[in-house]
């Protein structure tokens, strides 16, 4: 389990995607020069193909979401297991043949022996995080300037070489992210190595 990059660099993740808000962080991204690792889930990969092309030819890490972000599947048998991982990874591959997918993240962070292994036996690592901006929380910090203002305090207080950071370009509102890497990018490059997770 991967919660760190193991080197001086920071890594930005982008969960729940590909959605409406996925072509403006690959605008911000594309602007700063900036590599990150998208965690895709099956459903919107098959809904969003086109954006799923965007991502892989800008050349960000892609990782396995799940097909449908079954907060329960760690606790499903390993046969439910794996057609949902394999399901997912041949939905990104529909879009993306040949495109690497070697990393998972499980929904929530609810890991499991049994999803651990699994991905494993799939070719994929499983990923966490070593900071989470929570900007998925909009009943603690609703969107708009709260929001925005929450991330980029959170982000600039939690950044450190080797952190993974958990962020979400999908999976709801998700403008106060955009509007908080307008400010966070220029101030990270300004401090970090920013990476994507390696393939």
């Amino acid at each position: 389990m991967l919660r760190t990059t193991g080197s001086a660099a920071m890594a930005l993740t982008f969960d729940d995607g590909p959605g409406p808000y996925t072509t403006q962080i690959l605008a911000l991204l594309r602007a700063h020069g900036v590599k990150a690792t998208f965690c895709l889930i099956g459903v919107n990969v098959q809904a969003n193909p086109g954006l799923v092309q965007a991502i892989a030819h800008d050349g960000h890490t892609l990782c396995n979401h799940t097909w449908r972000h079954d907060l329960a599947l760690g606790n499903r048998s390993p046969d439910a297991i794996r057609a949902d991982l394999k399901r997912t990874n041949d939905a990104i591959h529909a879009a993306v043949p040949g495109v690497p997918i070697k990393y998972f993240r499980s929904p929530g962070g609810y890991f499991t022996p049994g999803t651990v292994a699994i991905a494993k036996e799939l070719g994929m690592a499983s990923i966490g995080w070593t900071a989470d901006a929570s900007d998925w929380n909009i009943k603690a910090y609703p969107p708009g300037s709260v929001m925005t203002g929450h991330v980029v305090s959170y982000v600039e207080a939690a950044a450190k070489p080797g952190v993974i950071l958990l962020t979400h370009d999908g999976g709801g509102d998700r403008s106060s992210t955009v509007a908080a890497y307008r400010t966070l990018l220029p101030w990270l490059l300004a401090r970090f190595e920013l990476t994507a997770l390696p393939v």
